[in-house]
């Protein structure tokens, strides 16, 4: 069973909807022995940093507990701006930390929020966007993950080249939504219940 972290910050229902589509057993939970429970974790998001870091303190624990453990986690928008160790949208709020870096803002001279359709730029093997060359999936974000270690399996181009995907042994994380890009994030979302059954 996979876990989708219900924590007030993301479209819980919309991404719940795409791992059924295609026949994953998904379930939106925010109950630490159901968390505990389950094969992989999901972390949906959409908002501030500063404010989804304060709605996961009573999780944090369970969170990095389990995928310090080896748990499979996939990280959506959001989801994979927390584990960074910072922002600059929100200063002084300390990210889980869980991949060493910073969230920067989309710099002057691009339209803030960037929201639309981009196509991937592969730069490293990996097996959650397996297939998904040259393919476009749906991003809507105004601050983006700058990792300090090498872990960006894929970047965007939006006038910047952006980190759009990380992957860091059993940690997976899209800057893009799979449950809003059609069949090619049903794909990523495939390919991630094949890393849980690996």
């Amino acid at each position: 069973m996979i876990a989708i972290i219900d924590y007030g910050s993301g479209n819980l229902r919309s991404i719940a909807n795409a791992f059924r589509k295609i026949g994953a057993d998904a379930l939106v939970t925010s109950d630490p022995q159901i968390l505990e429970a389950a094969d992989a974790l999901v972390l949906p998001g959409v908002g501030a940093f500063g404010s989804a870091m304060a709605k996961l303190e009573g999780l944090r624990e369970t969170l990095l507990g389990n995928i310090m453990d080896g748990k499979p986690f996939l990280g959506i928008c959001l989801g994979l701006q927390v584990l960074l160790s910072e922002s600059q949208e929100s200063p002084g709020v300390h990210g889980l930390d869980l991949i060493p870096g910073r969230v920067i803002r989309i710099p002057p001279g691009n339209k803030v929020p960037h929201m639309g359709w981009n196509q991937l730029i592969i730069v490293e093997d990996s097996q959650l966007l397996e297939g998904a060359e040259d393919e476009y999936f749906y991003f809507v974000h105004s601050y983006y993950a700058e990792p300090s270690n090498d872990v960006v399996v894929a970047r965007t181009d939006y006038g910047v080249e952006m980190t759009a995907a990380i992957e860091s042994d059993n940690i997976h994380a899209t800057q893009f939504h799979p449950e809003k890009s059609g069949e090619a994030g049903l794909d990523v979302l495939r390919n991630f219940v094949e890393i849980i059954r690996a």
